[in-house]
């Protein structure tokens, strides 16, 4: 990290190939290709959940820590598994209509 707070750090990352790298995540190009908005959508879901696990905000380097676990559980689920079973957005956890 430099000098910058990691916040403002965090608000230049655009890709998910920017968050894995600025976190230090080892990745497969092609992997993060097919599944980048799933990637990132996974760790904002994780984020949710973790609201009350998250370290103090002022403590930058706990945080970054806690960042790059939750950034590590979301890709590896795709590492894991694909999008089609993750089911991370709504229009996919969606019953099929059924015709009678």
């Amino acid at each position: 990290m430099n000098d910058l707070a990691l916040a403002e750090q965090m608000e230049e990352l655009i890709s998910a190939e920017d968050f894995l790298e600025f976190f230090g995540v080892d990745h497969d190009p092609k992997r993060v290709n097919i599944n980048r908005l799933h990637i990132l959508q996974r760790f904002h879901d994780y984020l949710d959940q973790s609201k009350t696990e998250m370290p103090d905000t002022k403590n930058e380097k706990a945080m970054f820590n806690f960042y790059k676990i939750l950034l590590s559980r979301a890709y590896q689920d795709f590492v894991d598994s694909d999008a089609a079973t993750e089911k991370v957005f709504k229009v996919f956890q969606q019953k099929e209509t059924q015709t009678t």
